[in-house]
């Protein structure tokens, strides 16, 4: 046995196993930025961690003189300083974790002055970092005190809503949150919830001291008639991609806005129209005066473009120059040879014109959870869907996250 332990590619092994430890610390790094923690038992998340913990020092000091090791050594209190902040008071989790971060620091295989120069990093890390983010979130400190009155979840159990009533100086408000109930990661006794969901469906003022909830299912066609109903111009922003995919035709969807009056007299228009200007409805000489030009085949081009948009498309002056083909920082480029005029792409479609099969293509469910608030509908699946509301796969670092 002692020859098996002594062996060379048995502490390789162990330090591959104890270093997985490390990898776990970056995930509960990664969780604390990204998600809020919420610990059922908290005597058996202590002991869950002190074990593990214990089991993974063993490990590395075991392997301290391997390189996995020593790397691993450096990376889980960099990696815990997000949780300490993030979750501060969460200490059954932390502790542990913490003491095996500097146990494995300190007795590692890396060299003294490597430990002293990688301690001494840490420990500015930790004073900086805590000062600046208790310094950042004393300023939005708020005074209001906030009471949740009622919560649960849809018949579906997609959507989750609390409602909170809010004293401050103002008489107060209730205000109703819904947010995704099928985006948490959940072990067997702790739960991360995504940080940052939470959308206001409703808000009233005053405080709202009678409270009626009700969930309903209603299909797509139902809401759409519904929406409709309500107004006729409520449009829905899409992607280029999707309105190639509908076969609508981008020539037909640019615009020019922000016009002067001069110009709008030019187009022969009145001082009162502030509509954007389609440039279907332009003639050859307008065209020209915008420095734009039709071909046969209805696309728009730059008739001479300068030398910045030639330089940033890498293009030469014999090119033709489609705007359809321009990027956002193309067509920002184009837009700075105008004084006053805008060209711009309207990619909005009005609901009305989106049937049943194109309600699918965005990604409208069949049917979905409604909510009424005190007889007002104030969410529906419908809408949350088709703005993307909840895009519970895309993460963003943004200071809203260290709230």
């Amino acid at each position: 046995m002692k020859k098996v332990f002594s062996n060379i590619w048995t502490k390789r092994l162990i330090a591959l196993i104890g270093a997985l430890y490390a990898v776990g610390v970056c995930r509960l790094c990664y969780f604390s930025i990204f998600y809020d923690m919420h610990i059922e038992s908290r005597t058996t998340a202590l002991l869950s961690a002190s074990f593990i913990s214990l089991i993974a020092l063993l490990l590395m000091l075991y392997s301290r003189k391997q390189i996995v090791t020593r790397i691993a050594s450096f990376l889980i209190l960099p990696a815990m300083l997000p949780v300490i902040l993030l979750y501060f008071g969460e200490w059954e989790i932390i502790i542990p974790i913490v003491i095996t971060g500097v146990v494995i620091l300190l007795l590692s295989g890396a060299g003294e002055g490597v430990k002293t120069a990688m301690g001494t990093i840490i420990l500015l890390l930790y004073i900086f970092g805590a000062l600046g983010y208790f310094l950042f979130t004393s300023f939005f400190v708020s005074s209001a005190k906030e009471t949740v009155v009622d919560s649960g979840v849809s018949l579906s159990e997609k959507y989750r809503y609390r409602i909170v009533n809010t004293e401050d100086t103002s008489n107060g408000s209730t205000a109703v949150y819904v947010e995704p109930n099928d985006a948490d990661v959940r072990y067997s006794n702790v739960t991360f919830t995504l940080k940052n969901m939470e959308r206001v469906v409703y808000l009233e003022r005053p405080i709202t001291e009678d409270i009626e909830v009700e969930w309903k299912t209603e299909t797509r066609d139902e809401i759409t008639k519904a929406l409709d109903g309500i107004s006729h111009t409520i449009s829905v922003t899409l992607s280029t991609e999707k309105l190639k995919e509908f076969g609508e035709s981008l020539d037909s969807r640019l615009e020019l806005d922000d016009l002067s009056i001069d110009e709008r007299f030019m187009l022969g228009q009145t001082a009162h129209d502030v509509d954007p200007v389609r440039l279907d409805k332009l003639n050859d000489e307008q065209l020209d005066y915008f420095n734009l030009a039709k071909d046969a085949d209805g696309r728009y081009s730059v008739k001479t473009p300068s030398s910045e948009l030639l330089e940033y498309l890498e293009k030469g002056a014999d090119d033709t120059i489609y705007i359809t083909d321009l990027d956002s920082k193309a067509l920002n480029i184009l837009n700075q040879s105008y004084q006053y005029a805008e060209l711009s792409l309207n990619n909005k479609m009005l609901l009305k014109d989106l049937d049943d099969t194109r309600l699918e293509a965005l990604g409208v469910s069949e049917e979905g959870d409604v909510m009424i608030f005190n007889g007002k509908v104030c969410f529906r699946y419908y809408v949350a869907e088709l703005d993307n509301y909840y895009d519970t796969e895309t993460r963003k670092l943004s200071l809203d996250l260290l709230g």
